[in-house]
């Protein structure tokens, strides 16, 4: 249906099945997500171990990439979001129930490795169900869902924890990853008549799959690094430079709020310009803002140039909502997909979880806004990378369409 026309399509009509279960998992993500370092604590872990049982969220996910592309491919998009939120309840409740750190970090990693299923699995959905023309604003506000229940979760999660403990938030996580389960039990199971085809041929390899699609991996592949990584930087590098001028955790935390909500507001707007402008005029304003936002860091030395900062990489940030998933959609081969689909879910973890570690690497060795200003420059060489490739790539579309 993905590469039909727009006749009497409209949004809402799959807005229930589209957008319901990334909403309803996301919140039970995004509630557990700021008190895992503090389960971790009430375990027994010192900071630094803190912070690894927070990291494995990012590790489970990308060792879970090909493997799930190859798990999705044999037994459907529908199938693959109800056991992954089956399995992620169980991670959730086992995570409830720890009494060590390290079944505390096993129920993160396996986590994790549902949260990439999830979310191939949403994706390959969304280019079955929506056709080409309503692509970007499709995969816009599926984005757009995500931010949202990570915008909710932790204000339910405050209100668990006021009336329980932090256990308690483990147990919305598998409430959530429940209804998650249910909701994607009555979608559609798109796509059956292609599995069965492939199976009657032989499933292409995962491996084999990305070795045929090299050259894409490795131009626009690279570009997903750049804005997956570009996008970390909010979380690496802010908090850090909001401590070092001296701004309280409490409006540090306010800040981080306010740019969420602009994530919000803006990710339809985003959607909106890829449909009718391509890719290119949202996937540079993602990477860009954060090079400049960097580069004006050293300069931002009180609470409100610091949000104005952070509002700016906010606005790109929102503007792109869904612009991996969008990209990947238009790339993805139609035979092969969910394993294509699984390496360029890797591309974006390895940005994910590189671009903090650029960031700590640069400021264990320059002071803080020397860093924020190298920083800025490998964005803005970023720039140039994903600019170039996206408007290839927007050509291709363009002439394929005519």
């Amino acid at each position: 249906m993905s590469s039909q026309g727009a006749d009497g399509f409209r949004l809402r009509d799959v807005a229930l099945s589209a957008y319901g279960p990334t909403i309803v998992s996301s919140t039970g993500h995004g509630a557990v997500m700021p008190i895992l370092a503090l389960r971790a604590r009430d375990l027994g872990a010192d900071v630094s171990t803190a912070a690894a049982v927070v990291a494995a969220l990012g590790l489970g996910m990308l060792v879970a990439s090909l493997p799930a592309s190859a798990i999705v491919a044999r037994v459907g998009e529908r199938r693959a979001l109800v056991w992954a939120g089956v399995v992620d309840a169980l991670a959730m409740l086992l995570g409830a129930l720890a009494g060590s750190v390290l079944v505390l970090a096993v129920s993160v990693v396996v986590s994790g490795m549902t949260w990439t299923t999830f979310l191939m699995a949403r994706q390959g959905f969304m280019i079955d169900v929506v056709p080409m023309s309503h692509r970007a604003r499709a995969l816009s506000t599926l984005g757009g869902s995500h931010r949202v229940g990570v915008f909710l979760g932790p204000l339910i999660g405050a209100g668990v924890i006021a009336v329980g403990d932090l256990r308690w938030v483990f147990v919305l996580g598998a409430v959530t990853a429940v209804g998650a389960a249910a909701l994607a039990f009555r979608m559609p199971d798109l796509g059956s008549e292609r599995r069965e085809q492939q199976r009657r041929r032989g499933h292409l390899g995962v491996w084999q799959v990305l070795v045929a699609h090299r050259r894409t991996l490795l131009t626009l592949g690279v570009v997903v690094v750049v804005i997956s990584a570009s996008r970390s930087v909010r979380n690496g590098l802010l908090p850090l430079w909001a401590d070092h001028v001296g701004i309280s955790p409490t409006t540090t935390s306010l800040i981080f709020a306010l740019a969420g909500a602009v994530d919000i507001v803006f990710f339809y707007p985003g959607g909106w310009l890829m449909d009718r402008h391509g890719r290119t005029v949202v996937a540079v304003p993602v990477v860009l803002t954060v090079a400049v936002a960097a580069l004006l860091m050293p300069l931002a030395t009180t609470a409100l140039t610091v949000a104005a900062v952070t509002v700016l990489i906010a606005v790109g940030n929102g503007l792109g909502s869904g612009i991996v998933m969008v990209l990947g959609a238009d790339a993805a081969p139609t035979e092969g997909r969910a394993q294509f689909l699984g390496g360029w879910r890797l591309c974006g973890d390895v940005g994910m979880s590189g671009g903090p570690l650029v960031v700590s690497a640069v400021a264990a060795v320059a002071p803080l806004a020397l860093a924020c200003v190298v920083i800025g420059l490998l964005g803005l060489a970023g720039t140039a990378w994903t600019g170039w490739w996206v408007a290839q790539e927007d050509r291709r579309i363009r002439s394929s369409r005519s």
